[in-house]
């Protein structure tokens, strides 16, 4: 067990002190709540510990997908759905045509897709992964995630271009429920 041996403590604490960041706020992206965020966060490298042979040497991508895998099974364990960030609680009130302003029209838009369509497009965007890198937390090829990210970004586009009209807006508890429903179904 040479790998063993080479990782020990010393290359645990190199991987948490590089790395706890990154996957605490990929965590907390998904999850919107600080404490449950780090405490998940802390069992992506409880799992890391217990797995550091089969971890690779370009670490994130792997800690991602576990980290991704922890979260399906804390959100089976409370049979919901992952709680949307409310947008209020991200930006500070600035004039009407803002960068915040768009960014809560690409937040909206992205809360359309399906959930493989947002995550796809968050390890791209907010986690800064190399197409390669999320086809590996994806457990897919890259071939398989290019076209996936091809196609996301032009239905994201597509629901950014789409007009918002008070009646299309629903409130986000309403929104929550209605997946629940949807995935109660599944």
């Amino acid at each position: 067990m040479p790998v063993l041996r080479e990782r020990g403590e010393g290359w645990f604490t190199a991987s948490y002190s590089a790395h706890y960041p990154q996957v605490a706020r990929y965590v907390l992206r998904r999850l919107a709540d600080p404490d449950a965020a780090a405490e998940l966060a802390q069992e992506v490298f409880v799992i890391a510990w217990r797995r550091r042979a089969e971890v690779p040497d370009r670490q994130l991508p792997w800690l991602y997908g576990v980290a991704r895998r922890v979260l399906a099974n804390h959100w089976r364990a409370r049979q919901a759905t992952p709680v949307r960030v409310d947008e209020e609680q991200l930006s500070i009130a600035v004039d009407e045509h803002s960068v915040a302003d768009r960014l809560t029209d690409i937040r909206r838009a992205l809360a359309t897709l399906s959930e493989a369509d947002q995550e796809l497009l968050r390890l791209i965007g907010w986690e800064e992964l190399s197409l390669a890198e999320a086809a590996a937390v994806l457990g897919c090829s890259r071939a398989t995630a290019a076209v996936r990210l091809h196609r996301a970004r032009g239905r994201l586009a597509r629901a950014i271009e789409a007009p918002t009209t008070p009646a299309a807006r629903v409130p986000v508890s309403k929104h929550l429920e209605r997946q629940q429903r949807r995935n109660n179904h599944v």
